[in-house]
């Protein structure tokens, strides 16, 4: 249902995800899943590690600014109009989606999608009430 994600603040310049991710994988951390957000100084970089807590931890002492938080997860069909169905019934319910992830063809029949909303527990609930399918703790990006 909530998948953690870990959140670095790094300066736009040259070389700055190559220092990211040698950091990680010399603490032999495996990144799952990334994505970068830039401005013309800085970038948010998100990242789903198989270690995240090891990798704030690792970053942090390596200075980099970095921190983690939870999203909301939920699997749809991989065909037209099924992000649209579970994001209407979110617009409907007057959530807000800060950012989200997706992911297809992990399964060539389904899609992963990640959103961070300001109150995981009440989308959930949402989520589940309109037979939305959460991803379950034993499902690994």
């Amino acid at each position: 249902m909530l998948v953690n994600q870990i959140a670095v603040f790094l300066e736009n310049r040259s070389g700055r995800i190559a220092e990211f991710s040698k950091v990680l994988a010399d603490a032999n951390i495996n990144i799952r899943a990334m994505s970068i957000a830039d401005t013309e100084e800085y970038g948010i970089l998100r990242a789903i590690t198989d270690n995240n807590a090891k990798a704030v931890d690792t970053l942090k002492s390596n200075g980099f600014n970095a921190f983690a938080s939870d999203l909301i997860g939920f699997i749809v069909a991989d065909k037209p109009g099924e992000m649209f169905k579970v994001l209407d019934i979110l617009e409907k319910s007057k959530i807000n989606i800060g950012y989200l992830y997706s992911f297809a063809g992990a399964n060539k029949d389904s899609a992963i999608i990640l959103i961070k909303v300001d109150d995981n527990e009440k989308t959930s609930a949402i989520l589940e009430e309109n037979g939305i399918n959460l991803m379950g703790d034993g499902l690994i990006i």
